[in-house]
C-alpha cells in the first residue's frame, strides 16, 4: 500500500529573510510540490527535505477562504469551536504547518520552522474558557502563537463530515476501501449562485478573486464558473463617476455574464471581494438560492475491501496502515472471521455501532470505544471492532488537506505535515494474566505494538 511520509522543515538558512511583522527568521520552502510523498515505510522517522524558491504567499484571509470552502463551517456540531482562533486576516502566509492536535510541541516546531498558520484538527478551546493567562497551559500555547505571529486555525467536526477530502474519506482510503459512502448522512450545505456582469477584460480577475473568497467549488473542482458574452448598456448619471463612459451619454459595452457557485455562508466574503474587485462603481449581479442537492459529506464512510481478508489480516493490515501507536491495534471479534465490508470512523465512533450494523459492515474500525458497548455488539453478533489510538485514526487526513491547501492556492503557499506525533499514551505493558483467566488469542502479533 503506498504510505505518506512526513517532511521535516529544514532550519533556517544563513542570511534567510527575516520578517519585518514577527521578526521570525523566514524558513525556506519545506517542499515543493504537496506534502503527500510516497516511500516504503510511511511511518518511519522524518528522512526528507525539499528547498525551493520562496513563494509569494496568501492572505490568511485567503487561506481560510480557501479552507473552508473544502471544509464548511456550517458541517460542524454545535458544540464545536471551528475556524481562526489567533491570527490577523489581513498578515501574510507562505507556510502552513498541518497537525493533529495544537500542542506546545506542534507550536514549537512551527516556530522554529517559520510557519505562519498552523492548521489542526482538534481544537485548542473545545470549552468555553474565560480567559487566557500563560499560566495556563492552553493560555501558554495562545501567546506564545501571538508573540511569534503565528496563526492557528481549527477544522474539526466540519473535517470529519466534509466530503471527498475529509478525516473519514482519508482513512477509508489508506484502508484501500473502494467506494466509501456515508454511515450517517447529512444534507448537503446551502449554496447560492451568483450571477454578476463586467467588462470582458475584467472577467479573468474577478473570477480568481471570488475563487479565493470561496466561490467556484464543486466537489473536487475549483475556480468553476459558467461565461457567456453579451453588450452591457447604462447610461450614467450626474453625480456617478463611471470607470467606463460619461455622464449623461448611453455606453454599450462588451460584458460577460459570470456564474460561480458559493457556500451561502460566505456569501458576505464573496460579496465583499466582488466589490473590491469589480471595475464598475456599482455593479450589476444578483445571489440565487440552489435547491439542496444530494450529499456525499456525512460521518464514517462504509465501503469494500478488494477482496476478503480474515479478520487477523486486516488488523495487521490496519497496524501497517496507520501511524505507531503505544496501544496498537485492539480487536474484538473471531481472528478467522472472513472480512470484506468495512466501516471507519476517525476519531470517537462507538455511536455509529448501530449505522455500521445497519449497513452490513463486518468490522468498525474507530477508536475510543467502551467496554459495555463493544460487549454488547458481540454479543448481538454485529460488526467485529477494531480499536485504534484516536490520533492514529485522524492523522491520514492531514498530507490529504495539506496537499489540497497548497493546490486550491495554485502552489502560492507551502504546506507541511507536523513531525510530532500527539498521541497523549507514551507506554504499554502487558497483563501478566491469573492462572484461571482464559488464554489469549494472541491475536495480532506485531499489531499490538504498532497502530
Amino acid at each position: 500500500m503506498t504510505k505518506a511520509v512526513l517532511v521535516t522543515p529544514a532550519p533556517a538558512e544563513p542570511g534567510a529573510e527575516t520578517s519585518h511583522t514577527t521578526g521570525r527568521r523566514a524558513a525556506p520552502d519545506l517542499q515543493s510540490e504537496g506534502v503527500a510523498l510516497t516511500a516504503d515505510d510511511a511511518h518511519s522517522e522524518p528522512v526528507a527535505t525539499v528547498s525551493g524558491l520562496p513563494l509569494p504567499g496568501a492572505s490568511l484571509a485567503e487561506v481560510i477562504a480557501a479552507l473552508e470552502a473544502r471544509y464548511d463551517p456550517a458541517l460542524a456540531e454545535s458544540w464545536d469551536a471551528v475556524g481562526l482562533v489567533c491570527g490577523d486576516p489581513e498578515e501574510t502566509v507562505r507556510s502552513v504547518l498541518f497537525a493533529v492536535d495544537p500542542t506546545a510541541a506542534v507550536v514549537d516546531e512551527a516556530i522554529a520552522t517559520g510557519a505562519d498558520l498552523v492548521v489542526t484538527h482538534h481544537p485548542l478551546l473545545l470549552t468555553p474558557v474565560h480567559g487566557v493567562p500563560a499560566t495556563d497551559p492552553r493560555g501558554r500555547v495562545v501567546h506564545r502563537l501571538i508573540r511569534a505571529g503565528v496563526a492557528l486555525f481549527t477544522a474539526h467536526t466540519n473535517a470529519d463530515r466534509a466530503a471527498d477530502h475529509g478525516v473519514n474519506d482519508a482513512l477509508a482510503a489508506v484502508l484501500g476501501l473502494v467506494d466509501p459512502t456515508p454511515l450517517e448522512t447529512v444534507p448537503a450545505p446551502h449554496t447560492d449562485t451568483l450571477v454578476v456582469f463586467a467588462p470582458v477584460a475584467h472577467a479573468d480577475r474577478l473570477v480568481d478573486v471570488l475563487s479565493r473568497a470561496g466561490a467556484g467549488v464543486i466537489g473536487d473542482y475549483t475556480r468553476c464558473a459558467w461565461q457567456t458574452t453579451g453588450t452591457g448598456t447604462f447610461i450614467p448619471g450626474g453625480e456617478a463617476h463611471p470607470a467606463i463612459g460619461t455622464s449623461g451619454s448611453l455606453e454599450r459595452v462588451p460584458e460577460v455574464r459570470l456564474e460561480m457557485v458559493a457556500p451561502s455562508g460566505r456569501r458576505a466574503e464573496v460579496l465583499r471581494a466582488l466589490h473590491e474587485c469589480h471595475p464598475y462603481q456599482d455593479p450589476g449581479y444578483t445571489f440565487f438560492e440552489n435547491a439542496a442537492t444530494p450529499s456525499r459529506a456525512g460521518l464514517g464512510r462504509v465501503g469494500e475491501l478488494a477482496g476478503p481478508v480474515t479478520l487477523r489480516e486486516f488488523a495487521e493490515q490496519v497496524a501497517a496502515a496507520l501511524p505507531a501507536t503505544t496501544g496498537g491495534v485492539r480487536v474484538a471479534g473471531d481472528p478467522d472471521r472472513l472480512v470484506r465490508t468495512v466501516a471507519v470512523c476517525g476519531g470517537s465512533g462507538g455511536s455509529l455501532l448501530g449505522a455500521a450494523a445497519a449497513a452490513g459492515a463486518d468490522v468498525l474500525l474507530t477508536s475510543d470505544l467502551k467496554h459495555h458497548p463493544a460487549s454488547d455488539a458481540g454479543e448481538s453478533g454485529g460488526p467485529a471492532l477494531c480499536d485504534v489510538a484516536h490520533y492514529a485514526s485522524e492523522w491520514p487526513w492531514l498530507p490529504v488537506a495539506a496537499d489540497l491547501l497548497h493546490r486550491d492556492l495554485g502552489g502560492r503557499v507551502r504546506t507541511a505535515v507536523s513531525a510530532c506525533r500527539t498521541d497523549p499514551w507514551t507506554a504499554h505493558v502487558a497483563s501478566g494474566g491469573d492462572a484461571a483467566a482464559p488464554p489469549s488469542t494472541g491475536m495480532v502479533g506485531g499489531a499490538a505494538a504498532r497502530g
